[in-house]
């Protein structure tokens, strides 16, 4: 009789295994799922990586009337919609945001602390992508000197080289290189970038070829560029425009030559005064331009013309310029994603027609998210502002001239970091902690200075909880800073008009995740997800190893 029990207890155990194989209970949210390739056995023939540069995630739902159904609108309906995604570390800025969303990782690891940081080996502040032991490919600007040197691990798209026994293919675009580089990784085919001025080419460097290829010559070649310097002006009428802002109001930069930020913009005479054809970068067109290279890519590199995986990774950066310049309330900053929506459906349409309906997978974050502009936050009663660093400066070098008779034990002040010179405070025979926590207890007497924290506190103390946790994420031991300032919401080291970004706060962190195409279910949730599950998601999909130094989880949920 026991031995029949024994038995039951068995079958019914492999019998639940078996029937929650592929279970999603999306409201639920309890998932048991296999997160191998597709129940058909096949890989995708292209992972299209997109990432929105400042795309903050109520976008999708503000402007959700304004799109058409073949854009976002596709994703979310053919695909799977993650609603309460997050970078879980800060600064939230454009190069660590790249970098993360493809390592599988944060900058506690891959090491891009920052778009510019300063290197505590050369003592001088260093460019993420910056590489001067390379050549410009496309151009002879010091634009081209650029490469992943700095990025300490690797991508899934590496990975997938790595597998592939390096036959599929990575392409990154964008139009900063910091937004090619960083995702398309170390074993790249080629990483584009747009170099603007009076060129208005796509370029490369010699990490990836010694020249460029006949089909980027050829569009360089091609009137593409400049066809996007025309009138801007809102592709509905403007009064439609309700979810954003007034046109005309004091919270927005604009373009030099024009007295007033408000439509219509004239983008061939605005030109002459705003770097040439850098001024696309700051439009939709800037958008429409990568849209446009993208797609040459697919068709110049045989992109997903077999059964071999290869990887496109898409950056779209103009809403990024859009943003710093006039702010998240902009009538612009609207008409941007409206725009933006259109070309994501004729990339898609694209695809459906050269890769195959169903033979693709496609994902989309952003980089990071923007507060809005504190000016106008402060005119609706919202507690915002901004820095005052100059009276900071002040008051802290009056307080290390008083405690250590110099100023010279801090090399430099960067990224909302302070960073001692080690030798100096040596040879004054202070104690490194001791000078660390005092700093931190001066920074914290200061006005909108909200916590303050120690590299000795980041190495030594394991956060699990709120902004600590975030900062520890971030905080490299060999290129992060001694002492870190965190500053009150909303409070931001930057002019009055635009918006800006780089905090520990939701409107920084909380971004958009679509996921659809090949092997991805349909649904949605409300689970928090974080931006370094986005890598090992698509690793699992595809079947390869995780990027080698990924902290995140695949997404069971969501693999068909």
């Amino acid at each position: 009789m026991k031995n029949i029990f024994s038995l039951i207890a068995v079958l019914f155990l492999f019998s639940s295994c078996g029937s929650q194989n592929n279970v999603v209970d999306v409201k639920a949210e309890t998932t048991v799922v296999s997160t191998s390739i597709s129940k058909t056995g096949e890989r995708p023939k292209l992972v299209v990586g997109i990432v929105v540069d400042q795309m903050r995630y109520d976008y999708l739902t503000r402007f959700d009337d304004k799109f058409g159904e073949g854009g976002f609108k596709r994703m979310i309906g053919e695909g799977f919609n993650c609603k309460n995604n997050h970078f879980n570390y800060v600064p939230t800025y454009t190069g660590p945001g790249h970098a993360s969303v493809y390592t599988g990782t944060t900058p506690k690891y891959h090491g891009i602390v920052g778009n510019n940081f300063y290197d505590k080996e050369i003592k001088e502040m260093v460019y993420c992508a910056q590489d001067d032991n390379v050549k410009p490919i496309g151009t002879e600007d010091k634009a081209g000197l650029m490469s992943p040197n700095r990025m300490q691990t690797t991508t899934f798209g590496d990975e997938n080289r790595l597998f592939t026994q390096m036959r599929g293919k990575t392409i990154g675009v964008s139009l900063k290189d910091r937004g090619a580089i960083l995702p398309a990784g170390h074993t790249a085919n080629a990483a584009y970038w747009f170099h603007g001025k009076d060129e208005g080419s796509w370029i490369t460097s010699s990490f990836y070829m010694d020249m460029l290829p006949q089909w980027v010559t050829e569009f360089n070649s091609s009137t593409s560029a400049e066809s996007y310097l025309k009138e801007w002006n809102t592709l509905y009428d403007i009064s439609t425009y309700t979810e954003s802002g007034s046109d005309e109001n004091n919270f927005e930069g604009g373009f030099k030559g024009k007295e007033k930020a408000t439509f219509p913009y004239d983008l061939k005479v605005l030109s002459k005064d705003n770097r040439g054809f850098d001024i696309l970068k700051a439009t939709p067109y800037g958008n429409s331009l990568t849209t446009d290279f993208a797609m040459a890519a697919i068709k110049g590199e045989n992109l997903g013309a077999d059964n071999i995986t290869d990887v496109l990774a898409v950056s779209f950066s103009a809403t990024d310029y859009v943003g710093h310049n006039f702010g998240v309330n902009s009538k612009e900053i609207e008409d941007t994603y409206i725009r933006l929506d259109k070309d994501l459906e004729r990339f898609f349409n694209y695809l459906d027609a050269t890769v195959g309906k169903g033979e693709y997978t496609v994902f989309l974050t952003a980089d990071h998210g923007a507060v809005d502009v504190p000016a106008y936050l402060q005119s609706v009663n919202v507690p915002a502002g901004y820095i005052d660093n100059k009276d900071r400066k002040e008051k802290f070098n009056a307080f290390l001239i008083k405690t250590y008779g110099t100023k010279d034990i801090v090399e430099n002040i960067s990224n909302n970091q302070i960073f001692l010179d080690r030798e100096k405070i040596k040879t004054l025979g202070l104690n490194l902690i001791d000078v660390q926590n005092a700093i931190a207890m001066e920074q914290l007497t200061y006005k909108n200075v909200s916590k303050v924290y120690t590299a000795n506190a980041m190495s030594s103390t394991s956060f699990s909880t709120g902004v600590e946790e975030l900062l520890q994420n971030g905080f490299n031991q060999k290129r992060s800073g001694d002492v870190i300032l965190v500053n009150d919401t909303a409070f931001i080291s930057y002019g009055r008009t635009g918006s800006t970004h780089g905090s520990a706060l939701n409107y920084d962190t909380h971004v958009p995740l679509l996921f659809f195409g090949k092997g991805i279910k349909h649904g949605e949730t409300f689970n928090k997800t974080i931006i370094p599950d986005i890598a090992p998601t698509m690793s699992a999909l595809l079947g390869i190893s995780f990027p080698n130094g990924a902290t995140g989880q695949p997404l069971g949920f969501l693999i068909d």
